[in-house]
């Protein structure tokens, strides 16, 4: 048997110390960092929803032309 196999786990054993619960906390930097992320969410849904109400009242004003015709470059149909 090779001479690692029995000193990997011994070796493991010294230098990997496992802290103890009351020492592992995701402390005040995850919180901020967190309440920042739902921040940004927040922000894009709102500049969404304002990004789609300017293109719905666009089209209704008739900025974008209705497509009479499929394009001829588009998918066409299985005959």
């Amino acid at each position: 048997m090779q001479l690692h196999a029995h000193i990997l786990p011994f070796l493991l054993g010294v230098v990997d110390k496992t802290p103890k619960d009351n020492d592992v906390t995701a402390g005040w930097l995850a919180f901020v960092l967190f309440g920042l992320l739902v921040l940004a969410v927040v922000f894009l849904g709102f500049s969404l929803s304002k990004q789609l109400r300017k293109a719905a009242a666009a089209q209704e004003a008739g900025v974008y032309d209705d497509p009479d015709e499929p394009d001829a470059t588009g998918p066409h149909p299985a005959s």
